[in-house]
């Protein structure tokens, strides 16, 4: 995912056997070289250790594109798949959404130098591109959704956006359950679409075949959490 090299300090040998201890995230896989050259090291261990600072519970405002069913702004008292919301709007919306809240570091982590702190998502379906103060800090993808801001001029008061892009079957499920305006027995192309005039549906999408019903089961979207400020020795 990042292209980096490091060395893994810690290792046993028995003649020709060598031990490597190593810690996988869900999904996760390594490259390991073995070469007689080593540089040298600052730390003895071969995986960093979080520890977690701070928990970002509470609202979050959060806003979706009109254009594709969802509401400007609405607040998240608390973080949930969109799919569980009341409002058909977010239950079936797919496309992007951003979260946006105010986090606080104590004086003792932001005053810190050389500082390490990682933003860890819990879960998130289905991509994430976090900004801290105004600064784009990356793209999550696969776990483990955990992404480190120490570049982000963190400081007492800190401005998180996150935006969360799910996958489209939610929106054609949704639509499925709005008048069908698309291609009919006839097989030809419905006269909206040759007029390029406004559907009288609703619907927001349009495909020449039909990939789920109205009661197909929708997919997990959002951004589920928990989410938390830690800080790791190297």
């Amino acid at each position: 995912m990042t292209a980096k090299l490091r060395v893994l300090p810690d290792y046993s040998r028995n003649g020709e056997l060598i031990t490597v201890p190593l810690k996988f995230e869900p999904f996760q896989s390594y490259f390991l070289v073995f070469s007689k050259a080593v540089s040298a090291i600052a730390n003895h261990k071969n995986f960093a250790e979080y520890k977690t600072i701070k928990a970002l519970s509470g609202p979050w405002q959060v806003s979706f594109d009109p254009k594709w069913g969802g509401p400007k702004s609405v607040k998240f008292d608390k973080l949930k798949d969109w799919t569980k919301r009341p409002e058909d709007g977010i239950k079936y919306y797919s496309g992007i959404a951003l979260y946006r809240k105010t986090f606080e570091l104590s004086a003792s982590i932001s005053q810190q130098k050389n500082k390490k702190i990682s933003l860890d998502l819990g879960e998130v379906n289905n991509m994430a591109r976090v900004k801290v103060n105004g600064k784009i800090v990356g793209i999550l993808w696969t776990a483990p959704w955990r992404i480190d801001i120490s570049a982000a001029d963190l400081k007492r008061y800190n401005q998180l956006e996150i935006e969360v892009a799910n996958l489209w079957p939610n929106r054609l499920i949704g639509d499925e359950k709005l008048p069908d305006d698309g291609i009919q027995n006839d097989n030809t192309w419905p006269e909206w679409l040759i007029k390029d005039t406004r559907r009288k549906s609703k619907r927001f999408t349009f495909t020449t075949h039909k990939f789920y019903t109205k009661d197909a089961p929708l997919l997990k979207s959002g951004l589920i959490g928990p989410v938390t400020l830690q800080q790791s020795d190297f």
